[in-house]
């Protein structure tokens, strides 16, 4: 996919991350373990307050930023992805969480690679913010998915 302009590159990470959470209820359906169904809940549950906390960004950025052009943003059909990926119903929670993080930083690395493109300061900047909050969250997320690991 070639993204040319930054509002189309932060509608199609909501796109994603909507993607992401079906795929999540898909696999619940799929999984044979009570904690993996637990833990797909909780990811799919993140995943769609995630695209909801970016739209609001979007809905709150400025125009000018949205409006930034890029000439060569090209990224993998990551809906394509999740749509294909299957787990077996044997999966573990270690395997969902590293299929999570996997999916979750191509999402990050991509926001990170548009932000290094960034032609000026306010845009690389909000990118950058971006990026470091989306860090946290995961980073929350794995020591969310550990707690559970005690319960």
């Amino acid at each position: 996919m070639r993204i040319q302009q930054l509002s189309e590159l932060l509608d199609y990470v909501v796109s994603c991350r909507i993607e992401m959470a079906k795929l999540y209820g898909r696999l619940h359906a799929q999984a044979d373990s009570s904690r993996v169904k637990l833990m797909l809940e909780y990811f799919q549950q993140h995943e769609r307050e995630a695209a909801d906390k970016l739209e609001n960004y979007i809905d709150d950025a400025p125009k000018r930023v949205l409006d930034t052009w890029y000439k060569d943003i090209v990224f993998e059909d990551f809906i394509a992805r999740c749509q294909k990926l299957n787990l077996p119903g044997n999966m573990t929670e270690e395997d969902v969480l590293e299929q999570h993080l996997e999916l979750d930083n191509l999402l990050i690395d991509l926001i990170e690679k548009t932000a290094g493109s960034s032609a000026t300061t306010e845009t690389k900047g909000a990118l950058e913010d971006l990026v470091r909050v989306k860090r946290i969250q995961q980073q929350r997320l794995v020591h969310s998915s550990i707690r559970m690991d005690d319960i």
